[in-house]
């Protein structure tokens, strides 16, 4: 006899069968598709924003008559705002919205998040500087005002400077320890280029990983306007990915000691910018390459004082208080150059003005 409910059918055994995994799907920039309402939003806000610019020029130039200290003091105008005002402005709100920890991204001086960290390397610095120099990849130069005045001589003639310095990016609190750079037929404006910096001892990787240096590595395709400070500096290419890939083939084809493990997905694929305004990609896969097995001599330590970018070091690896008082002249910073050099170029405008000449001749009488 049976009762009157019914027992439903449980259907196949699913846990007998073999477990389904996702299928992953290749990684893929989409962009936004455009509409009507949104293609004219845009072009209104391109107008406004071209309506106010034009405004503030028109305000500019018609508040007083154009004359050669009045271009002068534009040019001021100029440096101040983009190489004192706003990198101190965007310090000083960047230590209010931007992780003070690791989120696979360097920061620029400015505080601005930079470069995404693409690359992780094991093994000692010696190690890594044999391998960098086997795959045909030259030591940058660090910067000081002679060599970023070569740079920029270099730029404008295009004349080649392999060495050429890259600019400061910071991980862990502090700038990169060296970088490496190849440059792109004789051109200073187009290069790969990658920087290593130290990991913390006991630092881990997210997940667990092991790993002794970091490195973030970018190609620069031109030489631009920072969108965000409006100072000079390189434009990268916008898929990191490439170049994180040209990388680790260099190096990896150069010795067969070197082995490289890849964790993918070490982080989501995004689309951002980086400090300078330059839109970035990448899939989020992070290659570990291990030169642990890499033959290196004393021939490839740099000379550390050299390279050495912040003062801690410099004190820790100097013979001689000469030593010292010599390398940290020549790393005075660029703001500190900048700002001594506005203190004796600002007076000039005024001493063109009739009112001025005036005053002085009342004086002499």
């Amino acid at each position: 006899m049976t009762s009157g409910t019914t027992t439903p059918d449980p259907g196949p055994d699913r846990s007998a069968a073999s477990p389904k995994r996702r299928q992953r799907q290749p990684f893929a920039f989409r962009r936004h598709h455009f509409t009507v309402t949104g293609v004219l939003d845009y072009l209104f806000f391109l107008f406004a924003g071209a309506s106010s610019t034009w405004l503030a020029v028109l305000i500019l130039f018609k508040g007083f008559s154009l004359g050669w200290w009045q271009v002068l003091t534009l040019l001021v105008f100029w440096v101040v705002v983009s190489y004192l005002a706003l990198p101190r402005l965007h310090r000083i709100l960047s230590q209010i919205y931007v992780p003070n920890y690791f989120i696979g991204r360097a920061r620029t001086s400015d505080g601005l998040l930079g470069d995404p960290v693409n690359l992780a390397w094991r093994g000692d610095e010696a190690q890594i500087h044999h391998a960098m120099k086997a795959a045909g990849w030259i030591l940058a130069d660090s910067i000081t005002p002679a060599s970023t005045w070569e740079i920029i001589a270099s730029t404008l003639t295009r004349r080649s400077y392999p060495k050429a310095p890259v600019s400061p990016l910071l991980l862990f609190g502090r700038r990169q320890d060296f970088a490496y750079q190849q440059e792109v037929d004789g051109d200073p404006g187009q290069r790969h280029h990658v920087r290593f910096w130290k990991c913390p001892t006991g630092w881990m990787l997210p997940g667990g990983h092991q790993a002794d240096w970091l490195a973030a590595g970018t190609y620069d395709k031109s030489v631009g306007i920072s969108l965000f400070t409006l100072q000079f500096t390189h434009k990268i290419e916008e898929n990191t990915d490439v170049e994180r890939d040209y990388i680790v083939d260099t190096v990896s084809s150069a010795d067969e000691a070197i082995v490289v493990q890849h964790i993918e997905d070490f982080s989501t694929g995004y689309h951002s910018r980086n400090g300078g305004g330059d839109a970035i990609i990448t899939d989020g896969d992070l290659p570990i390459i291990e030169v642990t097995e890499v033959t290196a001599d004393e021939s490839d330590s740099p000379d550390r004082l050299d390279l050495a970018l912040d003062a801690t070091s410099i004190y820790a690896d100097a013979k001689s208080v000469r030593e010292v008082t010599r390398t940290l002249w020549h790393r005075r910073p660029l703001q500190t150059v900048v700002g001594a050099a506005l203190v004796l170029i600002a007076p000039l405008p005024s001493m063109g003005r009739p009112g001025h000449r005036a005053g002085l001749e009342r004086t002499a009488h």
